[in-house]
């Protein structure tokens, strides 16, 4: 889809040049894909957002659910735009809520052995669950997600996942680094499909080992709940009379909390 530029008449100040993507139901909406945007020097993470809202009103019905990243990080309202940064639009991801990560020195804590993955061919579990078997490991855990035929009571023909890619490696990469700081694991791997999947599919692997099952099956509950409300990674269930985009379902209390922060 062709580029399109958003242009405003600033004066005399100075302008930046931003990039803008915009991914799931928010691409839809706006009829676009990616976007130039030039804004007011200097500029933050909620004037950028707002001046979208403005040439895309259409947007403003996801109201306070809105997500907004910079450079593949999620944003605060006064987070500073520079010229040349990627900003990128979307709704909740496809199971809950977003929870701001943030940043620390510990992330770097993930073991070498770990791995975090997007993949648009099948996945095959087996393989996945033995990346994470040591010696020295009691327990290995693994969770399959896959494409489920009814959902509320309409049979689903089939299913499409979409990632904003970079953003969705790093916020797993981080996912795992926090897995090591709660619980007393050794491994941790996902694999997550994106693209067409039939029924019955596998769309996401997590595996996990460590000394001690119970360590092993609480990091993995642990890391598919997360998984689902941080990494930018969208889902639409595909029926006989029309299609529709998962968003956040449930974790109200986590929407109020990111709601205030952005306010």
């Amino acid at each position: 889809m062709a580029n399109e530029m958003v242009d405003s008449n600033y004066g005399s100040k100075m302008t930046i040049h931003v990039r803008v993507l915009f991914f799931g139901a928010a691409r839809d909406a706006a009829g676009h894909e990616e976007v130039d945007l030039k804004l007011n020097s200097p500029a933050n993470a909620a004037g950028a957002l707002e001046q979208l809202f403005t040439t895309y009103p259409v947007l403003r019905r996801f109201g306070n659910s809105l997500l907004f990243a910079v450079n593949q990080e999620y944003a605060r309202p006064g987070q500073e735009i520079l010229d040349g940064d990627e900003l990128a639009v979307f709704p909740p991801v496809s199971g809950g809520s977003q929870e701001v990560a943030q940043t620390s020195a510990s992330e770097s804590s993930s073991s070498k052995s770990d791995f975090f993955e997007l993949t648009i061919d099948p996945i095959d579990i087996g393989l996945v669950a033995r990346r994470v078997v040591l010696p020295e490991c009691g327990a290995t855990v693994t969770l399959d997600g896959y494409a489920r035929k009814w959902t509320r009571g309409r049979r689903t023909l089939y299913l499409i996942y979409e990632a904003y890619a970079p953003m969705a490696l790093r916020e797993m990469g981080r996912l795992g680094a926090k897995a090591h700081e709660r619980f007393d694991i050794a491994h941790i791997g996902i694999v997550h499909r994106t693209g067409r999947l039939e029924i019955g599919e596998t769309s996401v692997v997590i595996a996990v080992s460590a000394p001690h099952r119970r360590a092993a099956f609480e990091a993995c509950e642990w890391a598919i709940r997360k998984l689902k409300r941080t990494v930018p990674i969208w889902k639409k269930e595909v029926f006989a009379d029309g299609e529709v985009w998962v968003e956040g379902e449930g974790a109200p209390e986590e929407r109020r909390e990111a709601t205030t922060r952005r306010q």
